[in-house]
């Protein structure tokens, strides 16, 4: 498993498109988790890109948060609203890990007061889901062309032009 450092160093253009588009989106993504049942359950979710790490954090409680607390494997796709995907989108897969370093949960929170206005400062985030990346991919069109690229840790994006 890869970090978001990782995906940044090994896969820039894969990390551009997704970072573009997830802010794009105002920060909305889609989430892709495992029911108790083993059925797919897709939700909305705000990620964010903080000390290096991709953290998906929200509303405690939530059935998302159930599925990643029994099965950590996850899907994170940006929010695409053109079907001709002119701007490209991506995604994301792999596990989160529940990191419960509470000086890292002080500094998320005081970015996100400053980013946001959302007071969480003082809170305590039980769980803090942070990504061990194992994989990703993005579509796009470069030169007139639909173009995917896709990563996996420890090697660099390859470009596989269709058509």
């Amino acid at each position: 498993m890869a970090d978001r450092k990782d995906l940044a160093a090994e896969a820039p253009r894969i990390t551009e498109v997704f970072e573009r588009r997830h802010e794009a989106a105002g920060n909305l993504c889609l989430l892709a988790t495992l029911r108790a049942d083993g059925s797919p359950r897709i939700s909305p979710m705000e990620p964010r890109i903080f000390d290096g790490r991709l953290v998906l954090v929200g509303m405690p409680n939530t059935r998302k948060f159930a599925d990643l607390a029994r099965d950590p494997r996850f899907s994170l796709h940006t929010a695409t609203v053109d079907p001709h995907v002119g701007d490209g989108d991506a995604k994301v897969w792999g596990a989160v890990r529940d990191e419960q370093d509470l000086d890292l949960h002080r500094r998320f929170a005081e970015d996100l007061f400053a980013e946001t206005g959302i007071d969480l400062r003082g809170s305590r985030f039980a769980p803090f889901w942070v990504a061990d990346l194992a994989g990703a991919s993005s579509v796009e069109f470069v030169n007139g062309q639909l173009t995917i690229r896709i990563w996996k840790p420890g090697s660099a994006e390859r470009a596989q032009p269709l058509g």
